[in-house]
């Protein structure tokens, strides 16, 4: 028989450890946020590339959600291009 394990989310069932899975949802969480902003604007992802200080390819990598070829520092960096302030939060538990 076979047993299912079951996790509080996909960013536990796929890192290796608890801080991993914790950066990869916060930096998820981040990318969203900036796609969010860039789609508000209405630009092409060259536009957006060029406002962010990024390439093309790397803008396409963030509106795609490719979480692992972000590091948190880099996606602060192009919040903060974009006039934003990142806030972070502790949660009890």
């Amino acid at each position: 028989m076979t047993t299912t394990d079951t996790y509080a989310s996909v960013w536990d069932a796929i890192a290796d450890t608890p801080e991993q899975a914790a950066n990869m949802r916060t930096r998820a969480e981040l990318m969203q946020k900036i796609a969010v902003i860039v789609k508000a604007t209405d630009w092409t992802q060259s536009e957006a590339a060029k406002q962010c200080g990024v390439t093309q390819p790397r803008m396409n990598d963030l509106l795609r959600g490719r979480v692992s070829r972000f590091s948190l520092d880099a996606l602060v960096n192009i919040a903060t291009t974009l006039g934003r302030r990142v806030h972070v939060e502790l949660e009890g538990a």
